[in-house]
């Protein structure tokens, strides 16, 4: 709820899932700009999200991804990037730190609205 609200402040228009299972089966049948992942999901882990996503055709596999994790360390940012995510980011994430890196990923200058 925090990142949904932090990023619709922003202007971002945003769709959730319950779970890893449930996200893939959105991004597969929609049209998504950026992608925003935890690492902890039910279902299906976040790492295993990326890595079903990255595994499809164009243009799924290229939507960026921002995954967010209370893992810190080197190997889970290794991890991360090895499973297709394009900014890996540790929590608590601040609001501004959010939405600077969504944009970005997203393609959109600051300052701008979505």
């Amino acid at each position: 709820m925090y990142y949904r609200g932090a990023l619709e402040r922003a202007g971002f228009a945003v769709d959730e899932a319950l779970n890893g299972v449930e996200a893939l089966e959105r991004v597969l049948s929609a049209t998504y700009d950026l992608l925003v992942v935890d690492v902890n999901m039910p279902k299906m882990d976040g790492f295993s999200f990326l890595r079903a996503l990255r595994g499809r055709e164009p243009p799924i596999r290229s939507i960026p991804a921002l995954m967010t994790s209370t893992e810190a360390g080197d190997g889970d940012r290794e991890a991360a990037r090895a499973a297709g995510a394009n900014f890996y980011l540790v929590k608590p994430l601040s609001e501004d730190v959010l939405v600077a890196h969504s944009r970005a990923l997203a393609g959109i200058p600051a300052g701008r609205q979505t």
